[in-house]
Protein backbone atom coordinates (compact mmCIF):
# COMPACT_ATOMS: atom_id res chain seq x y z
CA UNK A 1 0.00 0.00 0.00
CA UNK A 2 1.42 3.34 -0.59
CA UNK A 3 2.84 5.19 1.87
CA UNK A 4 0.75 8.61 0.76
CA UNK A 5 -1.59 9.52 3.70
CA UNK A 6 -4.16 11.20 1.32
CA UNK A 7 -4.20 7.89 -0.71
CA UNK A 8 -4.75 5.99 2.68
CA UNK A 9 -7.56 7.58 4.02
CA UNK A 10 -9.24 7.84 1.05
CA UNK A 11 -8.81 3.63 0.93
CA UNK A 12 -10.12 3.94 4.36
CA UNK A 13 -13.02 5.46 3.34
CA UNK A 14 -13.53 3.74 -0.17
CA UNK A 15 -13.49 0.16 1.49
CA UNK A 16 -16.28 0.31 3.32
CA UNK A 17 -18.06 2.34 1.04
CA UNK A 18 -17.49 -0.43 -1.47
CA UNK A 19 -18.65 -3.39 0.76
CA UNK A 20 -21.88 -1.06 1.71
CA UNK A 21 -22.47 -0.74 -1.66
CA UNK A 22 -21.66 -5.07 -2.06
CA UNK A 23 -24.47 -5.62 0.76
CA UNK A 24 -26.75 -2.91 -0.06
CA UNK A 25 -26.62 -4.14 -3.89
CA UNK A 26 -27.01 -7.78 -3.43
CA UNK A 27 -30.07 -7.27 -0.93
CA UNK A 28 -32.09 -4.49 -3.60
CA UNK A 29 -31.18 -7.03 -6.40
CA UNK A 30 -32.53 -9.85 -4.30
CA UNK A 31 -35.92 -7.78 -3.75
CA UNK A 32 -36.23 -6.90 -7.38
CA UNK A 33 -35.98 -10.44 -8.18
CA UNK A 34 -38.77 -11.05 -5.81
CA UNK A 35 -41.10 -8.64 -7.64
CA UNK A 36 -40.21 -9.62 -10.66
CA UNK A 37 -41.41 -13.26 -9.45
CA UNK A 38 -44.13 -11.89 -8.00
CA UNK A 39 -45.56 -10.29 -11.17
CA UNK A 40 -44.77 -13.52 -13.36
CA UNK A 41 -46.55 -15.84 -10.61
CA UNK A 42 -49.76 -13.47 -10.56
CA UNK A 43 -49.50 -14.09 -14.54
CA UNK A 44 -48.43 -17.91 -14.42
CA UNK A 45 -51.41 -18.55 -11.34
CA UNK A 46 -53.81 -16.52 -13.19
CA UNK A 47 -53.45 -18.72 -16.91
CA UNK A 48 -52.98 -21.79 -14.92
CA UNK A 49 -56.69 -20.82 -12.79
CA UNK A 50 -57.86 -20.26 -16.30
CA UNK A 51 -57.49 -23.19 -18.33
CA UNK A 52 -58.35 -25.59 -14.83
CA UNK A 53 -61.61 -23.92 -15.51
CA UNK A 54 -62.06 -24.80 -18.87
CA UNK A 55 -61.81 -28.97 -17.96
CA UNK A 56 -64.28 -30.92 -17.78
CA UNK A 57 -66.12 -33.67 -18.65
CA UNK A 58 -67.57 -34.60 -21.99
CA UNK A 59 -69.69 -38.50 -22.32
CA UNK A 60 -67.19 -39.48 -19.64
CA UNK A 61 -63.90 -38.10 -20.84
CA UNK A 62 -62.01 -35.48 -19.51
CA UNK A 63 -61.60 -32.67 -22.38
CA UNK A 64 -60.05 -28.83 -22.03
CA UNK A 65 -60.06 -26.67 -24.65
CA UNK A 66 -57.41 -23.77 -24.05
CA UNK A 67 -58.77 -20.30 -24.00
CA UNK A 68 -56.39 -18.01 -26.28
CA UNK A 69 -56.71 -15.43 -23.07
CA UNK A 70 -54.83 -17.40 -20.78
CA UNK A 71 -51.77 -17.35 -22.93
CA UNK A 72 -52.10 -14.00 -24.03
CA UNK A 73 -51.01 -12.71 -20.84
CA UNK A 74 -48.14 -13.76 -21.24
CA UNK A 75 -47.38 -11.43 -24.77
CA UNK A 76 -44.17 -9.37 -23.97
CA UNK A 77 -41.40 -7.26 -26.23
CA UNK A 78 -38.48 -9.74 -25.05
CA UNK A 79 -40.01 -12.46 -26.92
CA UNK A 80 -40.91 -14.67 -23.75
CA UNK A 81 -42.43 -18.53 -24.93
CA UNK A 82 -44.76 -20.06 -22.93
CA UNK A 83 -45.68 -23.46 -22.47
CA UNK A 84 -48.17 -25.37 -20.31
CA UNK A 85 -49.20 -29.04 -19.87
CA UNK A 86 -52.92 -30.53 -18.68
CA UNK A 87 -52.60 -34.15 -17.05
CA UNK A 88 -54.96 -36.30 -15.64
CA UNK A 89 -54.00 -38.36 -12.45
CA UNK A 90 -53.46 -41.42 -14.47
CA UNK A 91 -50.54 -39.79 -16.77
CA UNK A 92 -52.75 -39.37 -19.92
CA UNK A 93 -51.85 -35.70 -21.36
CA UNK A 94 -54.65 -34.07 -22.20
CA UNK A 95 -53.57 -30.61 -23.47
CA UNK A 96 -50.14 -28.96 -24.07
CA UNK A 97 -46.48 -29.84 -24.18
CA UNK A 98 -46.12 -33.78 -23.14
CA UNK A 99 -42.01 -33.55 -21.53
CA UNK A 100 -43.21 -30.09 -19.67
CA UNK A 101 -41.36 -30.89 -15.91
CA UNK A 102 -43.41 -31.62 -13.41
CA UNK A 103 -43.00 -31.36 -9.74
CA UNK A 104 -44.00 -34.09 -6.86
CA UNK A 105 -47.56 -34.55 -6.51
CA UNK A 106 -49.89 -31.44 -4.95
CA UNK A 107 -52.52 -31.15 -2.72
CA UNK A 108 -55.97 -29.65 -4.61
CA UNK A 109 -55.83 -25.75 -4.79
CA UNK A 110 -52.46 -25.21 -3.59
CA UNK A 111 -49.97 -23.43 -5.82
CA UNK A 112 -46.73 -24.71 -6.37
CA UNK A 113 -43.83 -22.39 -7.77
CA UNK A 114 -40.72 -23.32 -9.55
CA UNK A 115 -37.73 -23.09 -11.38
CA UNK A 116 -36.97 -25.63 -14.62
CA UNK A 117 -35.36 -25.87 -17.80
CA UNK A 118 -37.56 -26.61 -20.69
CA UNK A 119 -35.52 -27.11 -24.56
CA UNK A 120 -32.61 -25.54 -23.24
CA UNK A 121 -34.48 -22.63 -21.84
CA UNK A 122 -34.79 -21.12 -18.15
CA UNK A 123 -38.44 -21.58 -16.71
CA UNK A 124 -40.57 -20.21 -14.24
CA UNK A 125 -43.54 -22.49 -13.82
CA UNK A 126 -46.45 -23.42 -11.24
CA UNK A 127 -48.85 -26.09 -10.87
CA UNK A 128 -52.23 -26.74 -9.72
CA UNK A 129 -54.47 -29.28 -9.06
CA UNK A 130 -58.40 -29.52 -9.79
CA UNK A 131 -60.57 -32.69 -8.63
CA UNK A 132 -63.07 -33.60 -11.16
CA UNK A 133 -65.70 -35.16 -9.91
CA UNK A 134 -68.51 -37.76 -12.25
CA UNK A 135 -70.33 -40.52 -10.90
CA UNK A 136 -68.97 -40.96 -7.52
CA UNK A 137 -65.39 -41.01 -9.39
CA UNK A 138 -62.93 -38.75 -8.87
CA UNK A 139 -60.16 -37.64 -10.95
CA UNK A 140 -57.06 -35.59 -10.28
CA UNK A 141 -56.03 -32.49 -13.06
CA UNK A 142 -52.80 -31.54 -12.89
CA UNK A 143 -52.50 -27.92 -14.30
CA UNK A 144 -48.85 -26.56 -15.43
CA UNK A 145 -48.14 -23.55 -17.19
CA UNK A 146 -44.65 -21.96 -17.57
CA UNK A 147 -43.04 -19.06 -18.90
CA UNK A 148 -39.29 -18.08 -19.96
CA UNK A 149 -37.67 -15.70 -17.18
CA UNK A 150 -36.52 -12.94 -19.94
CA UNK A 151 -39.30 -10.35 -19.38
CA UNK A 152 -38.97 -11.23 -15.61
CA UNK A 153 -34.77 -10.99 -15.66
CA UNK A 154 -34.87 -7.48 -17.40
CA UNK A 155 -37.75 -6.32 -15.22
CA UNK A 156 -35.50 -7.23 -12.12
CA UNK A 157 -32.68 -5.87 -13.87
CA UNK A 158 -34.89 -2.29 -14.22
CA UNK A 159 -35.42 -2.28 -10.66
CA UNK A 160 -31.89 -3.09 -9.42
CA UNK A 161 -30.01 -1.45 -12.06
CA UNK A 162 -30.92 2.62 -11.62
CA UNK A 163 -30.25 1.82 -7.63
CA UNK A 164 -26.91 0.13 -8.06
CA UNK A 165 -25.74 3.37 -10.00
CA UNK A 166 -27.07 5.17 -7.84
CA UNK A 167 -24.82 4.15 -4.93
CA UNK A 168 -22.32 4.20 -7.50
CA UNK A 169 -22.60 7.79 -8.13
CA UNK A 170 -22.79 8.50 -4.54
CA UNK A 171 -19.03 6.63 -3.55
CA UNK A 172 -17.58 8.62 -7.00
CA UNK A 173 -19.31 12.10 -5.17
CA UNK A 174 -18.07 10.67 -1.46
CA UNK A 175 -14.48 10.12 -2.97
CA UNK A 176 -14.50 13.72 -5.27
CA UNK A 177 -15.82 15.55 -1.89
CA UNK A 178 -13.09 13.17 0.14
CA UNK A 179 -10.24 14.38 -1.83
CA UNK A 180 -11.58 18.11 -1.64
CA UNK A 181 -11.55 18.54 1.77
CA UNK A 182 -8.39 16.33 2.39
CA UNK A 183 -6.53 19.33 0.13
CA UNK A 184 -8.19 21.75 2.05
CA UNK A 185 -7.26 20.12 5.67
CA UNK A 186 -3.65 19.55 4.88
CA UNK A 187 -2.99 22.63 3.91
CA UNK A 188 -1.90 23.73 7.05
CA UNK A 189 0.77 20.48 7.21
CA UNK A 190 2.03 21.76 3.68
CA UNK A 191 2.29 25.15 4.86
CA UNK A 192 4.97 23.72 8.13
CA UNK A 193 6.91 21.74 4.98
CA UNK A 194 6.86 25.12 2.96
CA UNK A 195 8.21 27.16 6.38
CA UNK A 196 10.81 24.11 7.34
CA UNK A 197 12.03 24.15 3.82
CA UNK A 198 12.45 27.39 3.08
CA UNK A 199 14.36 28.13 6.33
CA UNK A 200 17.66 29.71 6.65
CA UNK A 201 19.95 27.04 8.47
CA UNK A 202 20.52 29.29 11.34
CA UNK A 203 16.80 30.42 12.26
CA UNK A 204 16.39 28.62 14.87
CA UNK A 205 12.87 30.19 16.06
CA UNK A 206 10.02 27.51 16.79
CA UNK A 207 7.35 27.10 14.52
CA UNK A 208 3.91 28.51 14.79
CA UNK A 209 1.49 25.95 16.05
CA UNK A 210 -1.49 28.08 16.82
CA UNK A 211 -3.26 27.22 13.22
CA UNK A 212 -2.64 23.50 13.74
CA UNK A 213 -4.75 20.93 13.61
CA UNK A 214 -5.11 18.99 17.26
CA UNK A 215 -3.44 16.12 15.84
CA UNK A 216 -0.52 17.43 13.94
CA UNK A 217 0.49 19.47 17.21
CA UNK A 218 2.25 17.32 18.85
CA UNK A 219 4.63 16.11 16.14
CA UNK A 220 4.74 20.14 15.30
CA UNK A 221 5.59 20.53 18.74
CA UNK A 222 8.06 17.77 18.96
CA UNK A 223 10.23 19.07 16.06
CA UNK A 224 10.34 22.79 18.61
CA UNK A 225 11.69 20.82 21.22
CA UNK A 226 14.68 19.61 18.89
CA UNK A 227 15.60 22.96 17.66
CA UNK A 228 15.37 24.65 20.69
CA UNK A 229 17.94 21.83 21.52
CA UNK A 230 19.90 22.34 18.28
CA UNK A 231 19.88 26.20 19.50
CA UNK A 232 21.36 25.39 22.72
CA UNK A 233 24.38 23.48 20.82
CA UNK A 234 24.79 26.08 18.21
CA UNK A 235 24.74 28.96 20.95
CA UNK A 236 27.34 26.48 22.99
CA UNK A 237 29.50 26.34 19.96
CA UNK A 238 29.45 29.79 19.04
CA UNK A 239 30.12 30.99 22.79
CA UNK A 240 33.52 28.64 22.38
CA UNK A 241 34.51 30.09 19.15
CA UNK A 242 33.85 33.80 20.46
CA UNK A 243 35.99 32.22 23.60
CA UNK A 244 38.79 30.70 22.10
CA UNK A 245 39.51 33.58 19.43
CA UNK A 246 39.34 36.18 22.24
CA UNK A 247 41.74 34.24 24.20
CA UNK A 248 43.92 33.79 21.52
CA UNK A 249 43.82 37.46 19.66
CA UNK A 250 46.17 38.59 22.49
CA UNK A 251 49.70 36.40 22.60
CA UNK A 252 49.28 36.05 18.91
CA UNK A 253 48.97 39.83 18.86
CA UNK A 254 52.02 40.16 21.27
CA UNK A 255 54.00 36.97 19.24
CA UNK A 256 53.71 39.22 15.79
CA UNK A 257 55.07 41.85 18.34
CA UNK A 258 57.71 39.99 19.12
CA UNK A 259 58.43 38.36 15.59
CA UNK A 260 58.81 42.43 14.02
CA UNK A 261 61.52 43.55 16.87
CA UNK A 262 63.15 40.26 15.84
CA UNK A 263 63.64 40.91 12.41
CA UNK A 264 64.32 44.25 13.32
CA UNK A 265 67.86 43.24 14.82
CA UNK A 266 71.02 44.10 13.20
CA UNK A 267 73.08 41.03 12.07
CA UNK A 268 70.94 38.01 11.19
CA UNK A 269 71.69 35.72 8.83
CA UNK A 270 69.24 35.52 5.71
CA UNK A 271 67.22 32.46 6.34
CA UNK A 272 66.55 33.18 9.78
CA UNK A 273 65.24 36.47 8.37
CA UNK A 274 63.33 34.52 5.81
CA UNK A 275 61.92 32.14 8.46
CA UNK A 276 60.82 35.05 10.67
CA UNK A 277 59.37 36.89 7.84
CA UNK A 278 57.20 33.52 7.11
CA UNK A 279 56.32 33.05 10.59
CA UNK A 280 55.26 36.70 10.78
CA UNK A 281 52.96 36.60 7.48
CA UNK A 282 51.73 33.33 9.14
CA UNK A 283 50.86 34.97 12.37
CA UNK A 284 49.03 38.33 10.58
CA UNK A 285 46.63 35.52 8.93
CA UNK A 286 46.00 33.96 12.42
CA UNK A 287 45.76 37.26 14.13
CA UNK A 288 43.07 38.07 10.75
CA UNK A 289 41.27 34.50 11.08
CA UNK A 290 40.94 35.74 15.23
CA UNK A 291 39.17 39.05 13.82
CA UNK A 292 36.92 37.49 12.01
CA UNK A 293 35.85 34.94 14.19
CA UNK A 294 35.05 37.44 16.93
CA UNK A 295 33.35 39.76 14.53
CA UNK A 296 30.53 36.35 12.88
CA UNK A 297 30.22 35.71 16.92
CA UNK A 298 29.01 39.11 17.42
CA UNK A 299 27.17 39.44 14.25
CA UNK A 300 25.59 36.08 14.94
CA UNK A 301 24.07 37.04 18.24
CA UNK A 302 23.33 40.81 17.32
CA UNK A 303 19.48 41.60 17.03
CA UNK A 304 17.48 44.50 17.07
CA UNK A 305 17.04 43.62 21.18
CA UNK A 306 20.90 43.79 21.31
CA UNK A 307 22.27 46.13 19.44
CA UNK A 308 22.95 49.35 20.25
CA UNK A 309 21.23 51.22 17.92
CA UNK A 310 21.27 54.68 16.07
CA UNK A 311 21.12 56.39 13.24
CA UNK A 312 24.35 55.95 11.09
CA UNK A 313 24.71 57.83 8.00
CA UNK A 314 26.56 55.25 5.23
CA UNK A 315 28.30 57.65 3.62
CA UNK A 316 31.10 58.85 6.07
CA UNK A 317 31.36 55.29 6.67
CA UNK A 318 31.84 53.87 3.49
CA UNK A 319 34.57 56.80 2.70
CA UNK A 320 36.88 55.71 6.14
CA UNK A 321 36.66 52.07 4.56
CA UNK A 322 37.81 53.24 1.19
CA UNK A 323 40.67 55.43 3.16
CA UNK A 324 41.58 52.12 5.09
CA UNK A 325 41.86 50.12 2.35
CA UNK A 326 43.68 52.27 -0.12
CA UNK A 327 47.13 50.84 1.15
CA UNK A 328 46.08 47.07 0.43
CA UNK A 329 44.15 48.05 -3.26
CA UNK A 330 47.58 49.98 -4.31
CA UNK A 331 49.74 47.19 -3.21
CA UNK A 332 47.71 44.65 -5.21
CA UNK A 333 47.42 47.31 -8.28
CA UNK A 334 43.82 47.45 -7.96
CA UNK A 335 41.77 50.85 -8.59
CA UNK A 336 39.79 51.71 -5.76
CA UNK A 337 36.94 54.15 -5.97
CA UNK A 338 33.82 55.25 -4.33
CA UNK A 339 30.73 56.51 -5.42
CA UNK A 340 28.83 58.26 -2.50
CA UNK A 341 25.55 60.32 -2.56
CA UNK A 342 23.88 61.13 0.50
CA UNK A 343 22.57 61.28 3.36
CA UNK A 344 21.62 57.45 3.50
CA UNK A 345 20.65 56.94 7.65
CA UNK A 346 20.08 53.44 8.28
CA UNK A 347 19.06 52.27 11.77
CA UNK A 348 21.89 50.38 13.79
CA UNK A 349 25.39 49.49 15.05
CA UNK A 350 27.96 51.46 13.87
CA UNK A 351 30.35 49.33 13.98
CA UNK A 352 28.97 46.24 12.73
CA UNK A 353 27.81 48.05 9.94
CA UNK A 354 31.58 49.62 8.93
CA UNK A 355 32.52 45.66 9.13
CA UNK A 356 29.89 44.97 6.48
CA UNK A 357 31.44 47.15 3.65
CA UNK A 358 34.97 46.64 5.00
CA UNK A 359 34.39 42.97 4.32
CA UNK A 360 32.19 43.62 0.97
CA UNK A 361 34.98 45.57 -0.30
CA UNK A 362 37.87 43.82 0.90
CA UNK A 363 36.60 40.24 -0.48
CA UNK A 364 36.40 42.23 -3.71
CA UNK A 365 40.03 43.81 -3.37
CA UNK A 366 41.27 39.90 -2.42
CA UNK A 367 39.13 38.74 -5.63
CA UNK A 368 40.08 41.05 -8.34
CA UNK A 369 43.56 40.65 -10.45
CA UNK A 370 46.01 43.02 -11.00
CA UNK A 371 45.12 46.22 -12.37
CA UNK A 372 41.21 45.37 -11.88
CA UNK A 373 38.66 48.51 -11.02
CA UNK A 374 36.72 47.87 -7.26
CA UNK A 375 34.00 50.59 -6.45
CA UNK A 376 32.03 50.95 -3.42
CA UNK A 377 29.07 53.13 -4.10
CA UNK A 378 26.35 54.26 -1.49
CA UNK A 379 23.01 55.61 -2.88
CA UNK A 380 19.84 56.58 -0.97
CA UNK A 381 16.11 56.28 -2.04
CA UNK A 382 12.67 57.04 -0.40
CA UNK A 383 13.05 53.97 1.73
CA UNK A 384 15.86 52.27 1.30
CA UNK A 385 19.76 53.14 1.43
CA UNK A 386 21.99 50.56 -0.43
CA UNK A 387 25.45 49.68 -0.25
CA UNK A 388 26.74 48.19 -3.22
CA UNK A 389 30.61 47.27 -4.37
CA UNK A 390 31.55 46.53 -7.72
CA UNK A 391 34.26 44.98 -9.07
CA UNK A 392 35.55 43.33 -12.43
CA UNK A 393 37.48 40.50 -11.51
CA UNK A 394 36.63 36.62 -12.40
CA UNK A 395 33.52 36.59 -10.67
CA UNK A 396 31.82 33.98 -9.01
CA UNK A 397 30.67 31.21 -10.93
CA UNK A 398 27.08 30.20 -10.91
CA UNK A 399 27.18 27.04 -9.08
CA UNK A 400 29.26 28.03 -5.88
CA UNK A 401 26.80 31.86 -5.82
CA UNK A 402 24.36 29.95 -3.64
CA UNK A 403 27.42 28.75 -1.08
CA UNK A 404 29.52 31.98 -0.97
CA UNK A 405 28.11 33.45 2.21
CA UNK A 406 29.08 29.98 4.20
CA UNK A 407 31.35 30.01 6.87
CA UNK A 408 34.79 29.37 5.70
CA UNK A 409 33.68 28.71 1.58
CA UNK A 410 35.80 29.85 -0.41
CA UNK A 411 35.10 30.03 -4.41
CA UNK A 412 38.83 29.87 -5.04
CA UNK A 413 41.33 28.02 -3.45
CA UNK A 414 44.10 30.47 -5.07
CA UNK A 415 42.84 33.69 -2.79
CA UNK A 416 44.26 33.98 0.34
CA UNK A 417 41.65 34.98 3.01
CA UNK A 418 39.21 33.12 5.68
CA UNK A 419 36.22 32.64 4.05
CA UNK A 420 34.57 34.31 6.74
CA UNK A 421 33.89 37.72 4.91
CA UNK A 422 30.77 37.35 3.50
CA UNK A 423 29.33 35.03 6.02
CA UNK A 424 29.97 38.09 8.37
CA UNK A 425 28.39 40.25 5.58
CA UNK A 426 25.24 38.06 5.68
CA UNK A 427 24.92 38.16 9.51
CA UNK A 428 25.48 41.58 9.94
CA UNK A 429 22.58 42.34 6.95
CA UNK A 430 20.23 39.77 8.62
CA UNK A 431 20.53 41.72 12.12
CA UNK A 432 19.89 44.72 10.46
CA UNK A 433 16.80 43.43 8.39
CA UNK A 434 18.78 43.73 5.08
CA UNK A 435 18.77 42.12 1.80
CA UNK A 436 21.52 40.91 -0.77
CA UNK A 437 21.39 40.95 -4.00
CA UNK A 438 24.51 38.70 -6.18
CA UNK A 439 24.70 39.54 -9.90
CA UNK A 440 27.23 39.27 -12.50
CA UNK A 441 29.24 42.62 -12.93
CA UNK A 442 28.36 44.84 -16.24
CA UNK A 443 28.65 42.96 -19.55
CA UNK A 444 28.86 39.49 -17.09
CA UNK A 445 32.00 40.42 -15.85
CA UNK A 446 33.20 40.15 -12.02
CA UNK A 447 30.52 40.80 -9.10
CA UNK A 448 27.74 43.63 -8.34
CA UNK A 449 26.87 42.83 -4.80
CA UNK A 450 24.56 45.24 -3.02
CA UNK A 451 23.24 44.95 0.42
CA UNK A 452 19.84 47.45 1.04
CA UNK A 453 18.39 48.41 4.16
CA UNK A 454 15.62 49.97 5.15
CA UNK A 455 16.41 54.02 5.14
CA UNK A 456 16.08 55.54 8.91
CA UNK A 457 13.75 58.31 9.31
CA UNK A 458 15.09 61.37 9.13
CA UNK A 459 13.79 65.05 9.10
CA UNK A 460 14.02 67.18 5.91
CA UNK A 461 13.23 66.41 2.67
CA UNK A 462 14.57 62.55 1.20
CA UNK A 463 15.58 61.37 -2.31
CA UNK A 464 13.22 60.15 -4.48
Amino acid sequence: MTNSLRMRLLWWLLVPLALYVFVTGKAEYDNARHTADLVQDNQLISSARMIAGEVEWVDGFLRVDVPPAALEVFVSPYRDQAFYSVRVDDGRLLAGTPDFPQRSALSPDTADYYDADLHGQSVRAVGLVRLMYDNGATRRVRVTVGKTVRSRDAMAQQLWQPQLVRQIEMIVLAVALACIGLTFELRPLMKVKEEVADRDPMQLEPIRVERLHTELRPIVEAINQCIARLGVQVAAQRRFIADAAHQLRTPLTLLGTQLQFARQQDGLNPALDEALAAMHRSNRSMVGLTNKLLLLAQAEAADNTQLAVETVDLVPLAMEVVEDLALLAQARDIDLGAELSGPAPVAGHRGLLQALIANLAENAIRYTGSGGHVTVAVSAHADSVAVSVLDDGPGIPAESRSRVFEPFFRASADTEGTGLGLAIVREIADAHHGEIVLKPGEGGKGVHMTVSFPRAATEGPQPG
